[in-house]
């Protein structure tokens, strides 16, 4: 693990917010879904392409707070503008389970 100081990670903006809309990324090359997450007034609505099919169902996410990156550029991902990387963890079968906050929080709350 390579050591970082304290102002690289300031510069990482992880900000909690809340899936509206999920929905089979038919056009991806490994199976994903598009997510349309809601970070509050001061940063908005952007798109995401999340590869977590294997343990979430599209209908089940609508509603959940998560935490994403929302300062990465832009990624297209095939048809698709990536603007945020939602966040989580692999199993030792490759499965992610989504990073969400225990409670709810702000949209738009920044980890600290």
């Amino acid at each position: 693990m390579e050591p970082i100081e304290w102002h690289d990670f300031e510069k990482v903006e992880l900000r909690v917010g809340r899936i509206l809309q999920a929905e089979v990324f038919a056009e991806a090359r490994k199976p994903a879904y598009v997510l349309q997450v809601d970070f509050g007034k001061e940063i908005g609505i952007k798109k995401s392409s999340a590869r977590i099919t294997d343990r979430y169902q599209p209908e089940d996410l609508i509603g959940r707070q998560v935490v994403a990156v929302v300062n990465f550029p832009p990624k297209q991902i095939g048809p698709l503008m990536s603007e945020c990387l939602v966040t989580g963890f692999h199993n030792e079968k490759g499965e992610v389970a989504l990073c969400v906050p225990d409670r709810d929080v702000p949209l738009g709350a920044k980890l600290l």
